[in-house]
């Protein structure tokens, strides 16, 4: 739907906006109306070099073809039913997930947090039946973010934050440990502990990658102790980092893990895929999703996952992400350029990210801010060196500028 087809003018639809909804994000001063590849067009056809990528969801491309034609094709058939009757979509997605990642089952939800939800759900209800009513807690990471309902939220780390701030009492049974620290985790495990959740890259926490080491030591630990490995990759599943679930580049098998984001290609799906052994713990009556596995979503979702692995976008991921922090670690300012793939962080030596995020808008670029000192990019996994070259250099003008008028308010030398 166009602004041209409403009648109203673009300030009319912003007010409309501003009556009616809960805002929550600060909004950019344009309407999204199109978008194509790596761009967003907004209504005056003016096009957005789009590094934001839906944080991370259009991954085969804005408006990807192949994507599209599924969507129509399978409207024409049928667009929802319950969850009784067996699906084509449904099917043929579940058999392309589990053989290309080597997991056994798997369950379809709408989204990221309540992919997450449902992992927590199935590891204590498996370590309650299997071991007793006390073990049920689960160790995540300092810094993590795992959703916004309210058990995501108290798996997310980040106690005094306006993500947890306000919302309490949290659900009990988790603990923090600081990620990327093998010894902190171990001192966390009790007799109660039956998982560790974390994600493979913490993208809210400001883009840093487990290393190898830590994610090898967790599996230890947890077959050490009888636990499960949970992994979340909401954020960095389906080609984001290099391969084409994230735990495939570090050689390790989690037994459970969530997935969201560019697994629908644009449109809302997810799921939460375990062993074998892990998915027993749900039975009917256990869980369940009024639309998860919906018929439309599990189309374009096939497409999607389909063009990732064919198109092969998780080696272009790795490539055009490396390639883009070593341009990155050159710009003014930088402390660090860091990443996975094509999940990029830049931090600044000065709290300039959010004004630097503004300064890319302002020039037609759309990045994302994570704090006052971090940038994170998250483009289509489509991306190459000429377009990582434009927002570079679109980013060097709006760091100048952030710079400057940063030293000018507090007189730093």
């Amino acid at each position: 739907m166009k602004l041209q087809d409403t009648g109203l003018t673009a300030q009319e639809l912003k007010d409309m906006v501003n009556k009616y909804m809960i805002e929550t994000y600060p909004r950019y001063d344009f309407i999204a109306e199109r978008a194509e590849g790596m761009y967003l067009y907004d209504e005056k056809g003016e096009a957005y070099l789009d590094f934001y990528g839906g944080v991370a969801v259009n991954s085969p491309g804005n408006r990807n073809p192949k994507v599209v034609a599924a969507v129509k094709e399978q409207v024409d058939d049928i667009m929802h039913t319950f969850n009784y009757p067996y699906t084509v979509p449904q099917a043929l997605l579940a058999k392309k997930i589990c053989d290309t990642i080597g997991m056994d089952k798997i369950f379809y939800q709408n989204s990221g947090t309540e992919a997450n939800e449902c992992m927590i759900k199935m590891a204590r209800k498996y370590g309650i039946e299997n071991y007793g009513p006390d073990r049920y807690e689960i160790i995540t990471a300092k810094e993590g973010f795992h959703g916004r309902t309210m058990g995501a939220v108290a798996a997310t780390g980040q106690p005094g934050t306006a993500i947890q701030e306000d919302f309490g009492p949290m659900l009990p049974g988790f603990t923090y440990a600081e990620y990327n620290n093998l010894n902190d985790f171990a001192s966390k495990v009790t007799p109660n502990t039956i998982a560790i959740m974390i994600e493979p890259v913490q993208g809210e926490g400001g883009v840093h990658p487990a290393t190898e080491e830590f994610m090898s030591g967790l599996r230890k630990l947890c077959d050490d102790h009888d636990m499960l490995l949970l992994l979340d990759e909401v954020q960095t599943g389906w080609g984001r980092t290099g391969s084409p679930m994230a735990f495939m580049g570090y050689g390790v098998k989690p037994d459970a893990i969530s997935m969201a984001k560019a697994m629908g290609g644009g449109m809302p799906i997810a799921a939460c895929c375990a062993s074998e052994k892990v998915a027993k713990a749900f039975s009917s009556g256990t869980h369940g999703s009024t639309y998860g596995g919906h018929p439309v979503a599990c189309a374009a979702a096939l497409a999607s996952i389909s063009e990732i692995l064919d198109r092969h976008l998780s080696e272009n991921a790795e490539q055009v992400g490396n390639y883009l922090i070593r341009k990155l670690s050159k710009l003014p300012h930088v402390r660090e350029a860091r990443g996975k793939g094509l999940l990029v962080g830049c931090e600044y030596e000065l709290p300039i990210a959010m004004d630097v995020k503004w300064g890319c808008m302002k020039r037609h670029a759309l990045i994302t801010a994570i704090g006052t000192d971090i940038n994170r990019m998250i483009p289509p996994l489509i991306a190459d060196r000429k377009d990582v070259d434009r927002l570079v250099d679109i980013m060097q003008e709006a760091v100048e500028e952030a710079a400057a008028n940063y030293i000018r308010k507090n007189r730093v030398a």
